[in-house]
């Protein structure tokens, strides 16, 4: 079942709101334009405030689904976190989108919304503070990410293995990002 599950966790990850959302408003595709990043920052970039929230509550729903469905079926925490890293890299390397993706902030904060809502505000108010003072969405993500595993590792500990991976699978994705914040050449909001 968690294999079967996991395989649908990806498709439905795999599935880019940004790149849809762009052919419906009629805007450029996200992967050509901005970071060239499909996600709900670069879709505020280049097509504005409805297509950016549009975009978030989609990747969201992406990783938080998959976990909710893992439940159902009975699985363990550590069963439902990796079905969740499954949807999450759907949205890094989509099947649909030449496996072209974003850097899987939105689907992750999904999938841990399901998987441990505490961890999840945890992650949310660190972004926030973060991007508050630092006006950089990359760095608010990589801030956010890794502060959630000794809060997991403290009360859900089955699941700290699959979203250690997970954290490393989003350091990897922005490293572009880490470059250039350590040049100074990282875009600000």
């Amino acid at each position: 079942m968690v294999w079967l599950l996991a395989i649908l966790a990806y498709l439905l990850g795999s599935l880019s709101f940004a790149v849809l959302l762009s052919r419906l408003f009629g805007t450029a595709d996200p992967r050509a334009g901005g970071s060239g990043n499909p996600g709900a920052t670069n879709m505020l970039r280049l097509a504005g405030k409805k297509a950016a929230i549009l975009t978030l509550v989609g990747d969201l729903a992406k990783g938080l689904v998959p976990v909710l469905v893992a439940r159902l079926f009975g699985l363990g925490a550590m069963q439902e976190a990796w079905v969740g890293v499954a949807a999450v890299i759907g949205h890094l390397y989509p099947l649909y989108f030449n496996f072209r993706g974003g850097k899987g902030v939105a689907t992750a904060a999904g999938m841990l919304l399901a998987l441990y809502p505490p961890a999840a505000l945890l992650a949310a108010v660190a972004w926030l503070l973060t991007f508050r003072l630092s006006r950089t969405s990359s760095l608010a993500s990589l801030v956010a990410t890794p502060l959630t595993l000794p809060l997991l590792a403290w009360q859900l500990p089955a699941a700290l293995l699959p979203m250690t991976v997970l954290t490393g699978l989003i350091v990897w994705r922005h490293r572009g990002n880490l470059r250039d914040l350590v040049a100074g050449r990282e875009r600000h909001f």
